[in-house]
């Protein structure tokens, strides 16, 4: 039986259903969106301006596409359809799976409560027993007194929320540098300030006693904990777990730089999978490192889903189109993939660096180092504190080393040589006698035999000049103590670079002399950084990082690493 053929009816656009979710969805002619395991990514057509009716009238009087064309195209806007094929898509089980960043957070939210419940309820029965204690209100009939094992379960609450509104378990600042500690303590400091004005406003006695230890003891115990799990954290990431996955999108010579940035520090979290340079050379690597090029800055959409990125890092924009990076940003589902900015500014602390957003763009504004009276007279006043407390704890062992060296070798108990201090000014260094007398006047001839005469970092290797006992102190920088003295008298500091001898200093480049602007020490960044492993260039960058960048915590910081590298000295230590 025929039928006979009926005759077309053009329905308005807007009753057209929407099309079942594919793997591609054509948009415009030549153009497609791709889909990845439920995630719908745009192409530059996605602000396209929309079709007149005339158009869409147009498209859907034409005649319906065969099965072998594909799914027919719609008229629907691109986002909207995107979105509807995002909610009809099952999310895989690898979706579904809490990331990384989630689950890092849940521990350190477990771990936090933990370390406060032992801290607050620890200090209460330390402080009043097992006894049920009130807390007393006075002159105010609203309240009832009660008990302060109500009022710990109130204080351990409201800190954890404290710890929650001030972001510091946010993976961005987790894994390095100071931030998350000192978030922590802040939280914990204003906490305890708003307990005191509201127990002021409302007449509460809660004991001073149980509070003074309360505070100092949560925060401890708080810096501790979170410690010991950035100590977890680090070793997974020298395994390559717990790290973003970076695809790097810029200019071959700034993705160079900031991929090379990233792979010397691992424990930073960022892991490169990928690049996509203008060049696009597919089945390539950048030069100078081991990064693929996934393609072009066009096909950042497709380098995605093939690397399994999870975060996409703009090096350079000279090479993109005005509106790619906003283009980047539309194409990444909102809190699995991130969007990061790698100007190709280095060695730039945080506090130096301020983002203003100015007639809509987002400026970067990098603050000038500044050196003011009142940092001088703090650094100051701390070396001058601690350094007599260390003398004066020390003293037995200073005694011990003095006679070790007065009895295995001839000759002075101290080593005192002219070194370059702040502003190039000569001061005579002190130090345990660690090698022969006379030992200076080899030192041209050991350096002219292994090639390094022309480096501004005198090292000798396998230093012949060194005696038994010298080789021991040496290692564990006990030669170095006698220079607290040297702290004490204000020529050196406890953390600074390391002065050098004048012939050192004489190859200076002009940015390794911005190394004198401040007092040399006894210990410093590089130092604590690989010591004798590192080279010439990476000692003063490290440095030149300290110097621009000075801070009392991380003065703090660098001598608590001083104190693991003097007590477990590995293999970089001569």
């Amino acid at each position: 039986m025929t039928f006979p053929l009926l005759p077309r009816i053009r329905m308005p656009t807007s009753h057209i259903p929407p099309q079942r979710p594919t793997d591609t969805v054509p948009v415009v002619a030549g153009k497609t969106t791709t889909k990845r395991e439920g995630i719908v990514t745009s192409n530059p057509q996605i602000d396209a301006p929309t079709e007149s009716p005339s158009t869409s009238q147009a498209r859907a009087a034409a005649p319906p596409a065969s099965p072998s064309a594909g799914p027919a195209p719609t008229s629907l806007p691109v986002v909207e359809r995107a979105r509807n094929e995002q909610d009809e898509t099952p999310r895989t089980s690898e979706q579904r799976r809490p990331s990384w960043r989630r689950n890092y957070a849940t521990r350190l939210w477990l771990s936090d409560l933990f370390v406060l419940v032992w801290a607050v309820y620890g200090t209460q029965l330390l402080w009043f027993g097992w006894g049920n204690a009130q807390v007393a209100i006075r002159e105010d009939s609203r309240f009832n007194e009660f008990s302060y094992w109500v009022f710990s379960a109130v204080l351990v609450i409201a800190w954890m929320w404290a710890l929650s509104l001030i972001d510091s378990r946010d993976h961005r600042i987790i894994g390095a540098g100071t931030t998350e500690y000192v978030r922590v303590a802040r939280a914990s400091f204003t906490f305890f300030g708003a307990i005191a004005i509201l127990a002021f406003l409302f007449r509460v006695d809660v004991a001073r006693g149980y509070l003074l230890i309360t505070l100092p003891l949560g925060i401890f115990v708080l810096l501790l904990e979170r410690w010991l799990w950035r100590q977890w954290l680090i070793a997974q990431r020298w395994l390559g777990q717990y790290s973003a996955k970076v695809l790097l999108v810029g200019s071959e010579e700034s993705v160079a730089a900031i991929a090379t940035e990233l792979h010397r520090s691992p424990t930073a979290g960022y892991q490169v999978v990928g690049a996509c340079v203008p060049s696009g050379r597919i089945a390539d690597t950048i030069s100078g490192t081991s990064v693929p090029v996934m393609g072009s800055v066009d096909n950042v959409e497709r380098a995605i889903a093939a690397t399994g990125a999870d975060t996409v890092a703009v090096t350079s924009t000279d090479d993109l189109p005005p509106m790619k990076v906003k283009q980047i940003s539309w194409a990444l589902e909102s809190g699995r993939h991130h969007l990061v900015l790698a100007p190709s500014i280095v060695d730039i602390a945080g506090p130096r660096i301020h983002t203003r957003p100015v007639a809509g763009l987002p400026l970067i504004h990098v603050e000038t180092p500044r050196f003011s009276r009142g940092q001088r007279f703090v650094k100051r006043a701390c070396d001058l504190v601690l350094a007599t407390l260390i003398v004066a704890f020390l003293s037995p062992l200073l005694a011990a080393v003095a006679m070790v060296v007065a009895t295995t070798s001839p000759g002075p108990v101290l080593f005192k040589q002219e070194r370059v201090g702040r502003r190039g000014a000569p001061f005579q260094m002190l130090k345990f006698r660690s090698m022969r007398v006379g030992a200076d006047k080899q030192l041209a001839s050991l350096l002219a035999e292994q090639g390094t005469a022309q480096s501004p970092l005198f090292k000798i290797k396998n230093d012949p000049r060194i005696t038994p006992a010298g080789r021991f102190i040496r290692k564990y920088s006990l030669d170095e103590l006698p220079q607290l003295f040297n702290v004490i008298g204000g020529s050196m500091s406890l953390v600074g670079p390391r002065p050098q001898i004048a012939q050192e200093v004489a190859l200076y480049t002009d940015a390794a002399r911005r190394r004198l602007l401040t007092r040399p020490g006894i210990t410093g960044l590089w130092q604590v950084s690989g010591r004798s492993s590192l080279s010439w260039d990476q000692a003063v960058r490290l440095d030149l990082f300290y110097v621009e960048n000075w801070s009392l915590l991380g003065d703090l910081a660098i001598m608590a690493k001083t104190v693991k590298a003097v007590v477990t000295p590995g293999e970089t230590a001569h």
